[in-house]
């Protein structure tokens, strides 16, 4: 087994490099490594309808879609995952209790009571600080990965991931929220991140004679970067790939309320209905037109903003206005 543990903050790099590992190393893998704010979605979610959008924007935290299914799970320095990728007969997933038990022996030697709960946590005094993942690759290869809240700013993961639902209609897989926890509130001796990160590492350098350091090649750190740029740093993959699904969101302007009504399928606006008690010049029916085939991405529906004179369908409502109630 080969055991790296990887330096990159990056979260569109960091989940490049599983796909990476699962499709071109014949090693079984164990890694560890942190991502910068983020939040993760998982591969059968709509990505919006996971998000608080206002947060995510204001405080710049990216949104990343992995390769396994679930539900969404925020990321920030102060979290710690761990993947496993192994080789399997008939892919075969991999055994959650077995894969997530080397995390359980290292919180049992600093004195926390860890269990295993459901389908795929751990948690600390029913509290949950682990959720965990599978992806089969070609029926062999399973990757298995998991987040280790250590000292995580859970005031963060509760706004970036408090999303209304009530906007949303689809048939997305939704997340559940837990109650969560962070691991160092539960120390009995204070430790740092690092010096836990390292504990976890060497558990498994040391658990098994096969298992040795592994550090990314020059080779490998372009193959990752390559598919980073052309796939996990992409609005198509993050968003796009989402699940078709219908959004209503409503705006008080000075201008009168204003209420959206999208049907979104691969990414792109393929219906657009606008309601309110606004004045309007021209036929409101025009606008709700012009957006049809543009994709749900603020970029897209600005670029498309700079061909229509807005206050012509919509008195004294402002783009950005427009803009916030279309997400």
């Amino acid at each position: 087994m080969l055991c790296i543990n990887d330096p990159h903050i990056d979260p569109y790099f960091n989940l490049a490099a599983e796909e990476y590992v699962i499709k071109n190393f014949k090693d079984n893998c164990f890694m560890l490594w942190r991502n910068e704010p983020s939040v993760i979605v998982g591969r059968h979610q709509n990505s919006l309808a996971e998000i608080n959008v206002d947060y995510i924007r204001k405080n710049n935290i990216k949104v990343v879609r992995r390769l396994s299914g679930g539900g969404a799970v925020f990321h920030d320095l102060g979290n710690i995952n761990f993947t496993f990728i192994e080789n399997v007969q008939n892919g075969k997933l991999i055994d959650f209790h077995k894969y997530t038990q080397p995390i359980i022996e290292v919180l049992q030697q600093l004195g926390v009571d860890t269990r295993f709960e459901g389908r795929n946590d751990l948690v600390i005094d029913g509290k949950k600080f682990s959720g965990n993942a599978e992806h089969v690759y070609r029926n062999s290869r399973v990757l298995h990965h998991g987040t280790l809240l250590f000292a995580s700013e859970l005031a963060d993961l509760s706004g970036a991931l408090n999303a209304n639902p009530a906007k949303f209609t689809d048939k997305a897989i939704k997340s559940v929220r837990s109650r969560v926890t962070n691991i160092s509130s539960h120390l009995e001796k204070p430790l740092e991140l690092e010096a836990f990160r390292e504990l976890v590492f060497n558990h498994m350098l040391n658990s098994s004679s096969k298992c040795k350091p592994y550090q990314y090649t020059e080779d490998d750190i372009a193959a990752i970067n390559q598919l980073r740029d052309e796939k996990y740093s992409t609005w198509n993959w993050n968003f796009g790939q989402s699940p078709g699904y219908s959004l209503v969101n409503g705006l008080r302007t000075n201008g009168g309320h204003i209420e959206l009504h999208l049907d979104v399928q691969n990414g792109t606006i393929q219906h657009l209905r606008i309601f309110g008690d606004f004045f309007n010049i021209r036929d409101i029916a025009e606008l709700e037109q012009l957006f049809i085939d543009v994709p749900h991405n603020e970029t897209a529906i600005r670029k498309k903003m700079d061909q229509i004179v807005l206050s012509d369908y919509l008195v004294n409502i402002t783009e950005n206005e427009f803009v916030k109630t279309m997400f």
